[in-house]
């Protein structure tokens, strides 16, 4: 059997998913192609083929059609990540194409730009000459239209060799030598320079759309102080391995994802995460690559090779859920292949009918009819859906919030229930100090006591008390003879105390607890709060009270989307206390003891009695239910879980984010209702008039190349800042 390789190229030009339809079709008819990926928003083409499969050829197929192609790597070959959701791309019979030069730097120096440029000059020329000398004026716009119409006809033959035969080039091409043949040379001229410029616009236009993507992927530094050996070198940060130690110094970016070692400074993360505020880092906290360092060095373990950084996955996500299609998109694309052939037999009938049968003048119905091809380019119509999916799942990575690809996207805009887990979800996954009792000693001298033996542990209770005895200002006084306490707590002596911190029942056996402690660690516990106590030698000291706490704004992004209409619960396998304790404040109906299979089936109760489900959780232990769910939704800070196990995924924990993609979901269909409506509206227009003889060719141009650029221009406002 041949053995199998896969090329990674980089294509230069490609303006919406129509582009890569053509160069997916082009591609898959060459001899050893077994698969092609075509990625619009990384400008990327990935083909599988026989080690035999010439190259050069499959070069050739892609530059004859108008784009810019290249290895993507040093080398001939380049190895490259293979995108599951390019798999099965439709091929696109009459889609549209473009004069397809390099995508970077100003519009005038690509191809298409120094094309439509010269173009006008000619137009101009032969205006010039018309007026000069009228007997010649007409050859002279003849020749105007061929210096745009040359290469607009190369790349309709070669894109019909291709497999694409109803191209816009084709129809461009018979339009302008239909007007020339009856004597419409001005307007032929004319309609070939506004062709091109509504090309440029809309490629202009699709630039900006990438634009999100392309920059979020440049935030990350080139270079990094690497630390080794007691030194400290600048290496490639595309170098730095997983359990590196990196040293970052004020005002630097962050050049890799990794865990604080040493150092306290504040971070912008606004460039990853959206927020204004700089956040406060020490020792154990998360960094993100891309992020900015405030005013201290800081000292950082590596988490994550370059390849796989919170930002190289968003990029890479993003670039796979483009290519994964919606339902809309995939009728747009069913619907555009009957469209444009039969856009081509009306317009046939139009010049032939009347004249034949009604006697009508053949120049005059031969115009109309050419209008009529015109009118009916399907450009618009095309990347009405593709262009405001591309802005949208943009918009959206800029704020941590990704969705693999169109059809989720449309899909959370039709949920009518959302299912929360708890811990890690609607809380922070970690317990924090609600309460101290001074029972015996003031409450800084109990924290000061507990802090001391906890001094040390990782578990994540001691944790809680470090971190709030930190917050308060209290060092923990050294501690002699620590020890732990089986299943009961710990203990150790403290300046010349001996002090246990433990469990009631525990606590009970080193002291008396009078009936009102007992009283007050219930009504703790009803509150859903883990109590703690300190015994100073033999006397009870005070009580410590724990929680996982709900984030910051849970209360409030319920709120939004109960506002909505839309269902909220809480399914947990917490114990039922606990989970009355949260739910009551949050204000959110409780589910509680639940075991993975009991969410699982919670959910499909809910789909049973006919609503649209969303499942919002950590990705692990909600698996069965996140999978039973109508979406998905991983809430995690860029783990590999939250980012593969999910239809969507929240990277920066906020409740609030929820709402936030429902509602660009909302708003993204009412963008592609507007841009159908755009492209069709102005079409059933024009093609009234032109019947009519209102308009002519000029008009039905104007028609085509507007309202593709005003559905582009319309996709575009998704990228404006969400709420």
């Amino acid at each position: 059997m041949t053995e199998a390789r896969q090329t990674r190229f980089r294509v230069g030009g490609m303006d919406c998913a129509s582009c890569a339809g053509k160069i997916d079709t082009a591609v898959r008819r060459l001899p050893g192609v077994r698969d092609v990926a075509v990625s619009v928003t990384a400008g990327t083409m990935v083909v599988d083929h026989d080690a035999a499969s010439d190259l050069d050829a499959i070069r050739r197929q892609v530059t004859g059609l108008g784009y810019a192609v290249d290895p993507a790597g040093s080398g001939a070959e380049a190895e490259g990540h293979r995108h599951d959701a390019g798999r099965g791309h439709e091929a696109h019979e009459g889609l549209h194409g473009h004069d397809h030069g390099p995508s970077d730097g100003p519009w005038w120096a690509g191809r298409k730009g120094r094309l439509t440029i010269v173009a006008g000059m000619a137009l101009m020329a032969a205006y010039g000459i018309g007026l000069l000398f009228p007997a010649i004026g007409p050859h002279a716009f003849t020749v105007a239209m061929l210096v745009g119409l040359v290469p607009i006809a190369r790349r309709a033959f070669m894109a019909a060799r291709a497999g694409t035969p109803f191209s816009i080039e084709t129809l461009m091409t018979i339009a302008a030598t239909g007007a020339v043949i009856i004597n419409a040379a001005e307007e032929a001229a004319a309609v070939v320079f506004l062709f091109l410029v509504g090309e440029l616009l809309e490629g202009v236009a699709a630039g900006k759309a990438r634009a999100g993507i392309t920059a979020l992927a440049a935030l990350v530094p080139k270079t990094a102080l690497l630390e080794e050996n007691g030194t400290t070198r600048e290496v490639a940060a595309q170098t730095l391995a997983v359990g590196a130690t990196i040293l970052v110094r004020p005002g630097e970016r962050i050049p890799a994802d990794g865990t604080v070692l040493d150092g306290e400074s504040t971070v912008d993360e606004a460039p990853v995460t959206g927020e204004s505020v700089p956040v406060l880092k020490g020792a154990g906290d998360t960094v993100f690559a891309g992020t900015v360092n405030g005013d201290a060095a800081l000292r950082i373990r590596v988490t994550a090779a370059a390849e796989d950084n919170t930002i190289a996955r968003v990029v890479r996500l993003v670039e796979e859920a483009q290519e994964s299609k919606a339902p809309t998109e995939r009728f747009i694309d069913r619907f555009s292949r009957w469209y444009t052939p039969g856009v081509v037999v009306v317009a046939a009938l139009v010049a032939v009918l009347p004249p034949l049968l009604l006697g009508g003048a053949w120049s005059e119905w031969i115009y109309k009819g050419l209008a009529v091809l015109l009118i009916g380019c399907p450009c618009a119509l095309v990347i009405s859906t593709p262009a405001a999916i591309a802005a949208a799942l943009s918009a959206g990575a800029r704020r941590g919030l990704l969705m693999k690809g169109g059809a989720v996207l449309e899909g959370l805009g039709r949920l009518t229930a959302v299912a929360f887990d708890k811990t890690g979800t609607l809380t922070e996954g970690r317990p924090q100090v609600t309460d101290v009792l001074p029972l015996g000693r003031p409450a800084d001298e109990v924290l000061r006591l507990a802090a001391a033996l906890e001094t040390g542990s990782s578990h994540p209770l001691a944790l809680a008390i470090l971190e709030w005895a930190a917050k308060d200002g209290i060092v923990p006084p050294p501690v002699s003879g620590a020890r732990a306490l089986g299943g009961k707590g710990v203990a150790g002596t403290v300046e010349g105390v001996e002090v246990f911190l433990g469990s009631p029942k525990a606590a009970a056996e080193q002291a008396p607890l009078s009936e009102e402690t007992r009283a007050a660690v219930r009504a703790l516990n009803d509150q859903g709060k883990t109590v703690s106590l300190v015994v100073a030698d033999g006397m009870l000291a005070g009580a410590i009270a724990m929680r996982d706490e709900p984030r910051a704004d849970a209360t409030a992004g319920l709120k939004t989307l109960a506002d909505a209409g839309i269902r909220t619960l809480m399914l947990t396998g917490d114990n039922a206390r606990t989970a009355a304790a949260i739910g009551t404040r949050l204000g959110i109906d409780v589910r509680a003891e639940l075991l993975p299979e009991d969410k699982q089936r919670i959910v499909g109760e809910l789909k049973a009695e006919g609503f649209s489900v969303g499942k919002v959780g950590d990705g692990i232990n909600d698996a069965p239910a996140l999978a039973a769910a109508d979406i998905g939704i991983a809430m995690g800070g860029g783990t590999d879980v939250a980012l593969e196990t999910a239809d969507a995924a929240i990277l920066h924990g906020r409740v609030g984010d929820v709402a936030r993609m429902i509602d660009l979901s909302k708003r993204t269909m009412r963008n592609i209702v507007q841009n159908i409506a755009v492209a069709l509206g102005l079409k059933a227009v024009f093609l009234v008039t032109t019947i009519a003889g209102i308009t002519g060719l000029w008009p039905a141009i104007l028609a085509d190349t507007g309202a593709t650029v005003l559905v582009t221009l319309n996709a575009l406002r998704l990228l404006r800042p969400m709420r």
